[in-house]
């Protein structure tokens, strides 16, 4: 019972400071996520096959709805340090062999996974304090130091060493807008004059293209 009592504070304790992390505002997808996962780790520690056949199959629910209804995929296996802060909700993809170290902090639509569908165990581990921006992916057997950063849209797939910043190519312009003066084309301007009766007049001109 006592020791029942120390795993139960124990979780109280990390989803606690989980909420502090993601500003305390329990409606935040990226707690709730963080949230569940703590509860199904709990569950699958729980001695009473009674109690943690129950807790399982109730992480199980609540997983589906965080993955269906939110779009962040976090699995029980997943190991994940604390103060652990999902930024934003959608597209996020984490592997189930994954580890993540202490606060660390992921946007929208990241990818933490593996690289190719022949070696499907193999999972990135990420150390403290990495931040990982919107749309990047890490893949496959690669370690990210601690202190990390990656940007939106980098694709890393090999290990990082600590303290670096880890960034895509930037966007650049492969053309420019050109007129719409196509050889061929024929453009012809007239212009017109008419006058109604009382001395009133109007002159004006009209412009069509011919291809």
């Amino acid at each position: 019972m006592k020791r029942f009592e120390s795993r139960l504070a124990q979780l109280c304790t990390q989803i606690h400071e989980d909420w502090v992390t993601h500003q305390r505002d329990w409606t935040r997808p990226g707690f709730r996520a963080v949230a569940v996962h703590r509860f199904g780790v709990w569950s699958q520690g729980l001695h009473s096959r009674l109690l943690r056949a129950a807790g399982v199959r109730l992480y199980r629910i609540l997983f589906r709805y965080i993955r269906n209804h939110y779009g962040i995929e976090l699995p029980g296996s997943t190991i994940v340090g604390r103060r652990f802060w999902i930024a934003h909700q959608g597209g996020i993809v984490i592997h189930p062999k994954a580890e993540i170290g202490d606060d660390c902090l992921i946007r929208q639509n990241v990818t933490i996974g593996a690289a190719s569908h022949d070696r499907p165990r193999e999972a990135p581990k990420l150390g403290n304090g990495v931040q990982v921006g919107s749309g990047a992916a890490i893949l496959g057997n690669v370690k990210i130091g601690d202190g990390v950063r990656i940007g939106p849209n980098a694709v890393v797939m090999t290990s990082v060493p600590a303290g670096v910043i880890v960034f895509a190519a930037p966007a650049r312009i492969l053309r420019l807008p050109q007129p719409k003066e196509a050889s061929g084309e024929e453009k012809t301007t007239g212009s017109f004059e008419c006058s109604v009766d009382g001395g009133l007049s109007a002159k004006g001109s009209s412009q069509w293209t011919k291809s």
